[in-house]
């Protein structure tokens, strides 16, 4: 089969990305308004980009029905800050129920159940409970469309690093299984865990 991104609806080809994309890990960003509003929503478009200096990405798309550019994204525009909290498997339900498509007065922090923290460099709040957290400040934004489909990239360069050293094995080796993150699959309901895993060795050229 080949599939002509030119003539297919881009519903189909968004069927297609994140059916083949996986699995992907979730990003759980936690920004706020102007106002104050605190915001908490997942992606899982997310990536590392580099490490010196170190720079993470995630792209939000336009919400799902007619409307406003999601919470998240105005908020980032407004601020240029915003924290990612990376999501395990014991606060998966609670990083579900922030994916609701919410009025920007409502505080998903409140809807989930988490927990609130300080960051140290920026104002959004981190999440108490997710055992890694980056505060981020807004190094690169660009807009690839405001319609269904479209999307923006969202580059920030982390400040501060917040992790739990129960999930830390000497040598700032994150341990997977404390860390026990979870992925993201195709389809509206599909996620898995990071449990069964292989070793390689890379070749010596």
């Amino acid at each position: 089969m080949t599939v002509d991104p030119g003539s297919a609806p881009h519903q189909d080809i968004y069927k297609l990305m994140i059916g083949s994309i996986v699995p992907r890990p979730i990003a759980l960003v936690s920004t706020l308004s102007r106002d104050g509003v605190r915001n908490l929503a997942p992606f899982s478009f997310f990536t590392g980009i580099s490490s010196r200096p170190p720079l993470i990405c995630f792209c939000p798309g336009p919400r799902s029905v007619e409307g406003p550019r999601k919470d998240t994204l105005i908020n980032i525009w407004m601020t240029k800050e915003f924290v990612v909290n990376i999501v395990s498997e014991e606060i998966a339900e609670a990083m579900n129920l922030t994916s609701g498509e919410y009025p920007p007065e409502v505080d998903e922090f409140e809807v989930a159940g988490l927990t609130p923290l300080p960051s140290d460099l920026v104002k959004p709040p981190r999440v108490a409970e997710s055992h890694v957290s980056m505060e981020c400040r807004l190094h690169l934004a660009i807009e690839f469309g405001d319609q269904p489909g479209g999307g923006n990239l969202i580059v920030g360069e982390i400040l501060r690093f917040h992790v739990d050293e129960r999930v830390v094995s000497g040598n700032l080796r994150i341990d997977p299984d404390q860390l026990r993150p979870i992925g993201r699959m195709g389809g509206p309901t599909g996620y898995t865990r990071t449990r069964d895993r292989f070793d390689m060795i890379r070749p010596k050229v």
